[in-house]
Order: structure tokens, then sequence, then C-alpha cells
């Protein structure tokens, strides 16, 4: 084993071997992350005594460290996502992340051509150190501004085309799968789901999950209506349902601020829920404790999304190669369903 040298200070490598683990495992214990034994966790921590290893100060020592800034960058509509407690959360969550260490967190609302412009403009001149995107849809430029930005860029949620080498996402295909289940195990036969937008991955995959249910079932897709994520876009959805299939029993909705506008529908066309018609939900968000019966959802860690992705950018800022991160999903039993 190699002794440092005293001119200067230690680095993350030598933490790593002195303690015997990788970069990976060391650069999560200093970042307080997860996934790391207690035996591991113990070596790291005598090392970085034994060294003399100060985090921030390696982390100011690396030159793609210069602004101390991160970006988390929202393509949609800027309205929308200040009104979806959905990306509250996120940036919750990667904000505790970046708690332990000198880097801030900037929002980026790119959503029309000209904040796309004032962004890449931002990249470019290397004003932050890495970038976090999150509600990608179809062929989202920031995709490509992230990438000809050159900086280290994670994904929360997948993209619609191809797999980047860093991202964290929840189950999204397994929940809906799940949901289905559930509702079938209570003897619903005639689910139609409300789905989320067809441009984004995680509509895809909660659709899948719901199709790939049924059709394991014997039974088949029954309905589906499009829906955008947002309360009035679920109530939109749920009077379309009803028009086309008024014999439904229940209503698997792609989220929960759709979810608690197809409630608000049924309790007007007077279906009492869930003895008529049984709702599910998906996130687990505040909203679910709110409606009226409180909401039978599928929980997704949706602050673990954004500090597992802050966690991950770190690492690639300490030259460590993360691996991507997929959070499970689990059934939450209320009164809708």
């Amino acid at each position: 084993m190699s002794s440092p040298d005293p001119a200067r200070p230690p680095t993350l490598d030598e933490v790593a071997e002195r303690a015997r683990v990788s970069r990976t495992v060391a650069s999560r214990v200093i970042n307080n992350g997860p996934h790391v034994s207690r035996a591991k966790r113990d070596a790291v921590e005598k090392a970085i005594r034994e060294l003399g290893f100060t985090p921030n100060r390696a982390a100011r020592a690396l030159a793609t460290r210069q602004s101390g800034l991160v970006v988390l960058a929202v393509s949609g509509d800027g309205p929308g996502v200040f009104a979806d407690p959905f990306f509250g959360q996120i940036m919750v969550g990667a904000s505790t992340a970046l708690e332990k260490t000198d880097l801030h967190l900037v929002l980026s609302l790119a959503t029309t051509g000209h904040g796309q412009q004032r962004l890449e403009r931002f990249l470019q001149t290397r004003g932050a150190d890495g970038v976090m995107l999150v509600a990608l849809r179809g062929d989202d430029p920031l995709i490509g501004i992230a990438t000809r930005s050159g900086l280290p860029t994670v994904f929360i949620g997948l993209p619609m085309a191809g797999t980047p080498p860093f991202y964290v996402e929840a189950d999204n295909a397994g929940g809906a799968r799940a949901a289905t289940e559930y509702l079938l195990r209570g003897g619903r036969r005639r689910i139609a789901m409300i789905t989320g937008p067809d441009d984004t991955a995680v509509g895809r995959e909660r659709r899948r999950g719901y199709t790939e249910a049924l059709t394991l079932a014997g039974l088949g897709p029954y309905a589906t209506e499009p829906g955008d994520f947002m309360e009035a876009g679920g109530a939109t959805a749920m009077r379309a349902l009803l028009s086309t299939h008024p014999d439904l029993d229940a209503v698997l909705a792609a989220n929960d601020n759709m979810a608690a506008g197809a409630l608000r529908v049924l309790r007007d066309a007077g279906r009492r829920v869930p003895e008529d018609v049984a709702v599910m939900g998906f996130d687990d968000l505040p909203i679910a404790l709110q409606t009226d019966p409180e909401l039978t959802t599928i929980h997704q860690p949706v602050q673990a999304l954004g500090r597992e992705a802050a966690r991950m950018l770190t690492d690639l800022l300490d030259g460590v190669q993360p691996e991507p991160f997929i959070l499970p999903t689990k059934v939450v039993v209320r009164g809708s369903a």
C-alpha cells in the first residue's frame, strides 16, 4: 500500500486504497450514500481519519468544480411545474443531498426557445459544474443542450429514446403492474386507465405495466384515455371514459393528480368509490391524503429520486463512475380501492 505525499492533501483514491474498497464505495461513504455495509463504512471512516482527508478541500481542488453550482433543468410548462408537488419533492431530495457538499442547486425552467438558449449559454460558459435533467418529453432539446455542454449529466427518469449511462428511475412498469394486479385481486375486471402523456417514458412505462397485468390475466386492456398528469386533465379523461365505457368498475390513473380529478368526476356522476368504481393513483404525493376517500396509490420514493440523482452527480464530479439506480415502488392501500 503506497503512502500519501505529506506535501499535498490526500485524495479519494488514497482513501479507497487505505480502506481496501472501490472509489465508488469510498465516495458513497463520504457523501453519506446508501448501500454500503457497516464494515466498509467503518473502514472508510478510519482511513479518512488516518489520512486527514477533507472532502470539501478535495472537491474544491477538482478542476471540474469551478462554479460550485449544479443545475436541475426541467422541461415542460413552467407554471405547471410549480403546481405539481412531484417537482417540489424532487428539489427537496436533491437539495438535501447537496447540503453535505460545497455545491449549490440552481433550478432552470427551460420551457421556451429563449429559456433553452439561456441555459445553453450558461452551461457552455461553465456557469455550472453538472446537470440533472427531469420531466423530459419526446425529442427534448434539453438532452442536446446538456450533451453539447460536455458537463456531467444525470437523468431523473429515462428519456424516450436511448438509455443514458447515468440515471435514476422508479420502477414505473412494475408499479402499474402491481396496481392493476391489486385491482384484479379485488374482483375488478373492467379496469380503465388514465395514461400519462404519450411523449414521456414514464407515461409509456406505466401504460405498459397496466397492459401486461391485464394480458397475463387473460383480459387484455379494457379502455385507456390520455391525460396530462394534471388534476384537470384527469377529470377530462374520466368524463370521456364514463361516456364511452359507463360500465367500468375500476380506474388506474398514471399519477395522483389525475386520480384526484377522476374522483371528483365520479362523485359528481353519482358513482360511489370504491363500491361502484375503485380508483388508484401513482406517486403517493400529499394529495393522496387530501382526497375523499383517501387515495389508494403506488408509492414511489420521489424525494429519493432527487437525492440519488444529486449523489450520482457528486460521484461523477469526484471522478467516480456510478451505477444507474432503479428505485422500487409499492402499493399503499387507503379508501379508494
